[in-house]
């Protein structure tokens, strides 16, 4: 049995690991609770951590933290435990998202042949490779054994990856254009974004999180582009001007049901087919524009598809790899009781 110390550095490298995790606008929605003496973590989400101009029903942070389990999970395994997860725990406490326990690994089950895709441990190198990228992608088609690892990737989690068609494909870029419509005349989401992006002016918030100027990529030149430029209302002097690709590769990840255990199943789908299409060579980043009005989440899902919700947005390819961002200290999200 592991001593106390011994287990609460271990969770404090679970949870340097799982903050590595996207999260809408890099606002880091989680808290993590270690019952000292014990294998048991807690999750959290962090209400004041909360977007209620972006993010109303809080489906966007269960995302975030969804995608934090799933990094713990990862780290897990690299360091030789199972994690027994369960999620909302507590009817009770509605911000009490999972609890995961720390387990000594079975015995490996004889199978029938190769498993259905790597497993948690085999894509921790890329825990800490994987950054959005906001620059431009070539026009390089993403090959079709790569793509099918990324469908594997998302059942693994319970989830479906779609790989839209051509109109299919148009009409959600479309979608996105009319979200920065939308976003571009409620006032109260401008300046929600506007806190959460740091250009280096006075009276910004922390370094620690949110989005620096140095992550917001180029200007877009055109509107094929369907990365958000977070610096749209200041133009920030400087900044460079890009074409985008043409034809940007998306796919739409989803699940049967809208409810906030589907939220989080979400969220770990999400960082599972990041983790794998960062191993596979791929630049990646989310589009949540769509997604974050009712009105035009509803028509980004295919008509007669067996996917129900959408919960993002994927645009894939091959280019600049992002740039790390911000994350708080351990200590700030870490507790020990």
């Amino acid at each position: 049995m592991p001593t106390t110390d011994h287990l609460v550095e271990t969770v404090t490298s679970l949870v340097e690991d799982a903050v590595t995790a996207p999260s809408m606008h890099n606002a880091q929605p989680w808290r993590f609770v270690h019952r000292a003496g014990t294998r048991v973590l807690a999750l959290y989400g962090d209400p004041s951590r909360a977007l209620p101009a972006g993010d109303p029903d809080g489906r966007g942070l269960h995302l975030g933290c969804g995608a934090a389990l799933f990094n713990l999970r990862v780290s897990a395994a690299h360091h030789g435990w199972d994690a027994a997860i369960e999620l909302l725990p507590d009817p009770r406490d509605p911000w009490h998202l999972a609890d995961i326990v720390l387990q000594e690994p079975g015995p490996a089950e004889p199978g029938p042949g190769p498993g259905p895709g790597p497993g948690p441990a085999d894509l921790y190198p890329a825990v800490r490779q994987r950054h959005t990228s906001r620059f431009p992608f070539s026009d390089e088609r993403i090959p079709g054994e790569i793509v099918d690892g990324l469908r594997g990737a998302a059942l693994l989690e319970g989830c479906r990856l779609i790989v839209p068609g051509s109109w299919h494909s148009d009409a959600v870029l479309d979608l996105v254009r009319d979200a920065a419509l939308f976003e571009s005349a409620d006032a109260a989401l401008r300046e929600e974004i506007a806190s959460w992006t740091h250009t280096g002016r006075p009276g910004e918030g922390p370094a620690t999180e949110g989005i620096p100027s140095y992550a917001l990529g180029p200007r877009q030149y055109g509107v094929t582009a369907p990365a958000r430029d977070f610096d749209a209302p200041r133009d920030l002097p400087g900044r460079a001007v890009a074409a985008f690709e043409t034809r940007p590769q998306i796919a739409l990840l989803g699940t049967m049901d809208d409810s906030p255990a589907d939220w989080l199943r979400a969220g770990q789908a999400m960082e599972r087919v990041l983790l794998q299409a960062t191993l596979d060579g791929l630049s990646t980043s989310l589009m949540s524009q769509p997604l974050e009005w009712p009105e035009l989440r509803a028509l980004t899902r295919e008509p007669g598809s067996l996917t129900g919700f959408v919960h993002m947005v994927f645009r894939f390819g091959y280019g600049p790899r992002g740039v790390a961002t911000p994350r708080r200290p351990v200590g700030e999200v870490l507790s020990v009781e």
